[in-house]
């Protein structure tokens, strides 16, 4: 029998940790530098830096010492478990993945990279797996629905990936590395700035031959090359001009119904912005972007084609009032599909206009934002929110929040030709939500608490249909209704050399049409890391568990609940010079979250870098 948790004494850990850190006492000098770690500034939450108490929202930033630690493989690694998140994998190694926030679809969590959105517009959700980690200094999860700030999908958060910009000095940084699955990985970068110039351009590669991911199929390798350019000046009078570039490319090995297939990949962004602060009480800033998903799948007999790029001229305008700001704006976006399956329609453009106001009347912070969407595809959607937060004490701030969202119909719910397979529905409208929250964050010293209770209606759920019961959906329809409920506790703290991290989840995902659990989502969750230095030494390790899930509608075929065990540790053995070793999954768990494939088993992998 699978156990969700590996042990009552690490939840009770992870309950005492708030207490712990009270009991130090009231903040110190050390205390402030640690505040910048444990209470963060966030500009996704709110389109504006806030520290992670103002955002008055549930949030959760990775920073760049975190991401190095982990030395992750896949982004997801680093997403897993966090409070309000779950992640599914039809194995690793560059294979299908999903990141569900708060219960919600994997459509209706989207992925900003620098504020640039990349996804499929035919599938309607992101390649997380393909991805490189090293590329990226920092994440931020915002949980709760966003759609007044980012329009359609932002119905569960939203999860945004930074670059670095570069500081400093010229650092190079070359790193070179591999471990279990004959897996190799190198990168390479530079970094600094000179005048108002900052600069980072960085390489990378990876490969790998994989493992089993389904019993009896061989293993299935992995390559990822990926190159990111970053690059950006302040000029004299304030104004700044920036642009970016980043893209991925490589292939990846799966079964398809017991056939071996591959698929050649690219995944792209690039983007030009310009900031100009025209008073001291206005600042504009203009974004042009696009973001592109290819994939070329290769079956045994046939093959096939998908493209999508989008788009995007974004204008946003920012206006201080002493305390209180004002964010307004419009957006333009365009998506095309290029594909050698046949569409009725193959672009849809989309226009917003939006707007947030950020007021302070301290105590009391209010935060209201209203957007406006009209597609062409799918008519017009009006989302909004309001959130109210409370300094209790110069510790405890309460917020209450209220939002709506939508998730918007891909090309492949609307328009996708009948294969055998299912049809498109063009008539489809969005999905539509709304969301309560209520929660508490506790800000002391070298510590923090947070506790959040939620929950979200959802309407029009975009449904799949087999009418006459044969195993192919023969067309998509608005049929179901959805009611997500749940609890999220996220505390951490840094005592002495040790650095604590702790998440507790737990969510109630009903299809309110069948009574149903939502299928792929785990109901409970726990993660638990802990890090200390000791001189040139870093050790830690990592405790993730999740209950069983569901792959299949009807609840039928379980999928068990698993507890994994992580280990790494870093050596600064030179000047310049460090390597570190992680061992995941060190105790061979066996488990699954996508019905029929293998999660890896343990693996051990181990890097050495010089550089800053």
């Amino acid at each position: 029998m699978n156990k969700p948790y590996p042990s009552r004494g690490l939840a009770f850990a992870l309950a005492a940790l708030p207490l712990a850190v009270q009991a130090q006492g009231h903040a110190s000098a050390a205390d402030d530098a640690a505040a910048e770690t444990l209470n963060p500034l966030v500009v996704t939450a709110a389109l504006s830096p806030r520290t992670a108490d103002e955002s008055l929202a549930s949030v959760t930033v990775i920073d760049e010492d975190q991401l190095r630690r982990q030395d992750p493989t896949d982004i997801t690694d680093v997403l897993r478990a966090r409070p309000g998140v779950d992640v599914t994998s039809s194995g690793g190694f560059g294979k299908t993945t999903s990141v569900y926030l708060r219960g919600t679809g994997s459509q209706s969590t989207p992925l900003m990279i620098d504020g640039i959105r990349l996804r499929s517009a035919t599938l309607g959700s992101p390649a997380w797996q393909f991805l490189e980690p090293r590329m990226f200094e920092r994440v931020e999860i915002v949980r709760g629905p966003r759609g007044s700030l980012y329009g359609a999908d932002a119905v569960g958060g939203v999860v945004q990936l930074f670059t670095p910009e570069g500081e400093g000095e010229p650092a190079p940084r070359i790193t070179l590395g591999g471990g279990s699955f004959d897996t190799r990985r190198a990168s390479a970068s530079l970094s600094g700035s000179e005048g108002g110039t900052r600069y980072y351009v960085s390489a990378s590669r990876l490969e790998s031959d994989g493992y089993e991911i389904v019993d009896g199929e061989g293993d299935k390798g992995y390559d990822n090359t990926t190159g990111l350019m970053r690059l950006s000046h302040t000029f004299a009078g304030g104004a700044e001009l920036g642009v970016l570039a980043l893209r991925a490319r490589g292939n990846t090995e799966f079964d398809s119904f017991g056939s071996p297939s591959d698929t050649d990949y690219v995944q792209q962004v690039a983007g030009v912005y310009g900031e100009l602060p025209i008073t001291e009480y206005w600042s504009t800033r203009l974004t042009l972007s696009e973001a592109r998903d290819e994939e070329d799948n290769h079956y045994t007999t046939s093959s096939s084609t998908f493209e999508t790029q989008t788009r995007t001229a974004r204008w946003e305008n920012t206006l201080t009032f002493g305390s209180h700001e004002l964010v307004a704006g419009t957006e333009y976006s365009r998506d095309d599909v290029d594909s050698t399956t046949t569409f009725d329609e193959d672009s849809r453009d989309n226009t917003a206009v939006f707007t947030q106001a950020l007021m302070d009347f301290s105590p009391l912070t209010v935060q209201a934002s209203l957007r406006h969407d009209d597609n062409e595809a799918y008519g017009e959607e009006t989302t909004g929110s309001l959130a109210l937060g409370v300094a209790l004490d110069d510790i405890h701030t309460l917020r209450a929040s209220y939002g709506t969202a939508f998730r918007a119909p891909t090309f492949n719910d609307l328009y996708y030709p009948f294969d055998g397979f299912f049809v498109g529905n063009p008539d489809l409208d969005a999905e539509t939500s709304e969301s309560f929250e209520l929660g508490i964050r506790g800000q002391l010293g070298r510590g923090f608490w947070d506790l959040a209770v939620y929950q979200s209606d959802i309407d029009d759920l975009i449904t799949n249909i087999d009418s006459d019961g044969d195993g192919f959906v023969d067309t998509t329809d608005n049929v179901d209704r959805a009611r997500i409920r749940g609890v999220e506790v996220a505390t951490g703290a840094d005592v002495e050399d040790w650095t604590l991290r702790a998440a507790l989840t737990y969510v109630d995902p009903e299809n309110r049409e069948t009574g149903k659990r939502l299928q792929h989502r785990a109901s409970r969750s726990l993660r638990f890391d802990a890090d200390r230095a000791l001189g040139d030494w870093t050790l830690g390790g990592s405790v993730i568990a999740q209950d069983h899930r569901y792959a299949d509608e009807a609840n039928e075929q379980r999928l068990g609940g698993f507890a994994t065990l992580d280990l790494r540790a870093g050596w600064d053995f030179a000047p310049g010079w460090s390597t570190r070793l992680t061992l995941e999954n060190l105790l061979d768990k066996q488990y699954q979250t996508v019905g029929g494939y293998n999660s890896p088993g343990r693996a051990a992998f181990v890097s050495v870098s010089f550089g800053g």
